[in-house]
């Protein structure tokens, strides 16, 4: 018999220190944005699943919970993206003329987890800019991007980027099924050559041997040149790789301290977007901390095609990283109804400083507590004081 008090699988309580830290990387990430002029919206977790699911794809539809709206009879999803409800919001709540900056967080829910050691239940952060076709908005985005991990204190950023236009570019003209598209876009990302070879099988000699050598397009500047050498000069495979060098190049200038480079094969993460493209890598780290770019399309569903970039990503896979900046030291204060120390435990928590009281018979669990100071009653009045540490046994 199951235990009752037992989790599905891929599914944990988030506990006290690490709900913390969580806390402090959403603020951090959330007032990151505000400064560059992004509003923050909420979406609701479940949403009518034709709404919930329209021009995703196949991917995040084996993602999504399903269930039936009592009240409606309806189909209802648990969202498994929040980028498709905010391109909602922009389309038919805002429907504003020029450009809109919106940001969120909140959990989502995954029916399949992404890997073996990720959550179903991410808590997904991210920005979205709409109504700008130039190369700024992407410029935005990225800087964006990268000032909100440095905000939470992450250092030894990978900026990896790609770009959708070039396997577009290679396949215009010709018919494909989404199906076939899908195994194509997994073959490229695990750049698996034999599987590749299978799912192309019978295209274009060109359009082969374009494709295969995606697998190979990986590294640093010398990549871009490598690339425009290897396929073919087709627009759209020419106007991603220009925009490549203009975003690396930005970044190599407005963020010295990241290393940027390029795979032109990775196709993670969702299949909406329609132009460049990134991830952010921590040094070390096989999982991407965020992804982002354009999904120019992702509107289009609603009846209202805008251009559009942005980034998302999962505030516990984060905090799980020891990303953010240690909560800061408590003071410790003895409970009692004398006035004046309910006074000084006021203006101290007034201040910002976190105050724990600690409550008759208790007083013996005060080194669990993770405080500095405490407010001790010296010379006729209450006064804050350091504790000293311990030594160690």
């Amino acid at each position: 018999m199951t235990s009752a008090w037992l989790l599905p699988e891929h599914m944990a309580d988030v506990l006290p220190s690490q709900a913390r830290r969580i806390e402090e990387l959403r603020r951090g990430v959330l007032d990151t944005a505000a400064r560059y002029g992004y509003e923050l919206v909420m979406p609701p977790l479940l949403e009518y699943l034709d709404s919930l699911l329209s021009g995703t794809g196949r991917e995040l539809n084996l993602r999504t919970f399903k269930l039936v709206d009592q009240l409606s009879g309806r189909s209802l999803g648990l969202r498994a993206d929040t980028t498709p409800q905010v391109a909602r919001i922009d389309a038919h709540l805002l429907n504003r003329d020029g450009v809109t900056r919106l940001c969120y967080c909140g959990p989502v829910a995954h029916a399949r987890p992404s890997g073996l050691q990720s959550s179903r239940e991410p808590l997904q952060f991210g920005a979205e800019l709409y109504g700008h076709a130039g190369l700024e908005a992407d410029l935005e985005v990225q800087d964006l991007a990268l000032d909100s991990l440095r905000a939470v204190g992450l250092s030894g950023l990978v900026l990896d980027m790609a770009d959708a236009r070039i396997v577009r570019g290679l396949l215009h003209g010709l018919s494909i099924d989404a199906g076939r598209l899908d195994e194509l876009y997994r073959a490229l990302s695990a750049k698996d050559a034999l599987a590749l070879a299978d799912v192309t099988h019978g295209y274009p000699d060109e359009v082969r041997r374009g494709l295969h050598s995606l697998l190979a397009l990986y590294g640093d500047a010398e990549v871009l040149e490598a690339a425009a050498a290897a396929l073919p000069a087709r627009p759209q495979v020419s106007a991603a790789l220009d925009d490549l060098k203009r975003l690396a190049a930005h970044a190599t200038v407005a963020h010295p301290q990241v290393t940027v480079g390029f795979d032109l094969s990775d196709f993670s993460g969702q299949t909406y977007y329609s132009g460049a493209r990134f991830a952010v890598y921590a040094e070390g780290c096989e999982q991407a901390l965020l992804r982002g770019g354009r999904y120019d399309e992702i509107g289009a569903v609603f009846g209202r095609t805008r251009p559009a970039a942005g980034f998302s990503g999962d505030l516990k896979a984060l905090a799980s990283m020891g990303a953010g900046v240690m909560p800061r030291k408590a003071v410790q204060a003895p409970w009692s109804e004398d006035a004046a120390l309910r006074e000084v435990v006021r203006e101290l928590r007034g201040a910002g400083h976190t105050v724990v009281c600690l409550l008759p018979g208790h007083e013996h669990e005060g080194d669990e507590v993770d405080c500095d100071r405490r407010i001790e009653w010296l010379g006729g009045r209450w006064q804050l004081r350091e504790v000293t540490a311990r030594a160690a046994p």
